[in-house]
């Protein structure tokens, strides 16, 4: 079996023509690797297919025949995303009966979720996601750090990325960079600016205005002690309303729980809301409509520090968090599915927006990116920012190459990208032009190119 390192890419299935799947094949394509689609449906298959000018056959992704037709014999890697987490993983335990394809399954149930290890090991999967999980830490993360709009984290959990929105009257006001370096603190970086719809990868004599969206990255305690002396509060809220029982809405609450914030979930499912009884003991679960504002009024929408609308209707979701926001003045976040209506949505007060087919799909695009590299450095994590326009990319050094041993200032970088931080024993360094890149690091890049597949991309 060819282990794909060609210019071409590597050759990947994909079992699935949802949104997951479909997103797949968009970002996967254009990254130059060559797709064959597998989806029963002949019409959805088709469309996806003609768009993406990718192979698709129509069939049962767990059949030997249908596997054997898509070509999985001298294929790279298999990745599953039907509705059915059984399907992904009977897809991906025939996959790896041929040759040494790699496969990745989409499972979401929470009983599977527990035994994720058990199940990697024993069907020899490289990986299996869960998007409501993923997509529930990112919501958490956010309500711990309530000001911020988005909370990524990075060097497992060491460093993070906030992205913020300077107000009205802010101390950052006609700020430039280098003055905040000296006069607030050089713990941080702002790595990228969005003004006007425009991102820019900022230089130290950049100036900040109100209205900027800028993301800051450093270790927990200095972007906590950045957000306070520019006057954000970091207190994580204390009570969160969610909008809907399902799967999404489980993560989410027992990992909030966890933390000591008191949760209410509103469901109109009877049975579900038993379900959530028995599974979520801490939790109010309220069994009612949770559109009907008089409803939300009668449970307390004017009271909680957080409002999270997860129905399955993006629509519903939009319209909650915009009458959470007039009504209550709350922290909102808003789960959005589709992606067709990105300029609309940012153009409303819509606070925090979680996307988790995106969250998915970098997971699975870091991972083939890596696959596809030399082994000098590997990606650990790949966040797409500003959609899309921005990579955050989060790569381990393995060994000596023409980026380690030399003062940063001495590599010629390309322009549009920023080393964001170093992580070396624990410690976060955000780098000076003296600091140096060494094996065993972790560092981040803030990148305006697409496809770098390991650091060595950084050089001109």
């Amino acid at each position: 079996m060819h282990l794909g390192k060609t210019s071409a890419g590597l050759k990947i299935i994909i079992v699935g023509a949802g949104k997951v799947g479909t997103s797949l094949v968009e970002q996967l394509s254009q990254e130059g690797h060559d797709i064959t689609l597998i989806d029963k449906n002949p019409v959805k298959l088709r469309e996806t297919a003609e768009i993406y000018d990718v192979m698709g056959i129509v069939g049962n992704g767990a059949s030997y025949t249908t596997l054997s037709e898509a070509g999985i014999s001298s294929a790279d890697l298999i990745i599953a995303v039907t509705p059915s987490d059984e399907l992904n993983l009977l897809c991906c335990t025939v996959a790896t009966q041929f040759n040494n394809c790699a496969s990745i399954a989409r499972v979401r149930t929470p009983d599977y979720s527990k035994d994720v290890g058990y199940l990697r090991e024993k069907l020899g999967l490289a990986m299996i996601i869960n998007p409501e999980l993923e997509a529930a830490k990112e919501m958490a993360r956010i309500l711990y750090l309530p000001t911020a709009l988005e909370v990524s984290s990075f060097a497992h959990g060491q460093a993070e990325m906030i992205k913020i929105k300077i107000p009205e009257g802010n101390i950052l006001n006609d700020m430039t960079v280098a003055t905040l370096g000296s006069n607030i603190t050089n713990d941080i970086l702002i790595c990228a600016v969005e003004r006007d719809g425009e991102v820019t990868i900022p230089g130290g004599t950049f100036v900040l205005k109100n209205g900027d969206i800028i993301s800051v990255v450093g270790n927990r305690t200095s972007t906590a002690t950045f957000l306070k002396k520019i006057g954000f509060k970091t207190k994580s809220v204390k009570s969160t309303m969610i909008i809907g029982g399902g799967r999404s809405s489980y993560y989410l609450a027992n990992q909030l729980i966890k933390n000591g914030i008191e949760v209410k979930i509103i469901e109109s499912n009877k049975t579900r809301c038993e379900q959530l009884n028995e599974l979520l003991p801490k939790a109010l679960i309220i069994n009612g409509d949770g559109t009907n504002t008089d409803l939300l009024k009668e449970e307390g929408i004017d009271k909680v520090e957080s409002f999270v609308a997860l129905t399955g209707m993006d629509e519903q979701n939009v319209m909650l968090t915009l009458h959470a926001s007039q009504t209550a003045g709350t922290k909102v976040i808003t789960k959005i599915n589709r992606m067709g209506f990105n300029d609309v949505i940012s153009n409303m007060d819509l606070g925090s927006v979680i996307y988790p087919k995106y969250i998915t799909s970098e997971t699975i695009v870091a991972y083939v990116r890596a696959r596809n590299a030399s082994k000098s450095s590997e990606i650990e994590t790949l966040y797409h920012m500003f959609k899309s326009r921005v990579e955050a990319i989060e790569f381990r050094v393995n060994e000596e190459s023409k980026v380690t041993g030399k003062p940063l200032r001495e590599l010629p970088l390309k322009q549009g990208l920023l080393l964001s931080f170093i992580s070396r024993g624990g410690k976060i360094i955000i780098p000076s032009g003296s600091d140096e890149i060494k094996v065993g690091d972790t560092v981040m890049v803030v990148t305006t190119h697409t496809g770098f597949k390991e650091l060595k991309d950084i050089l001109k």
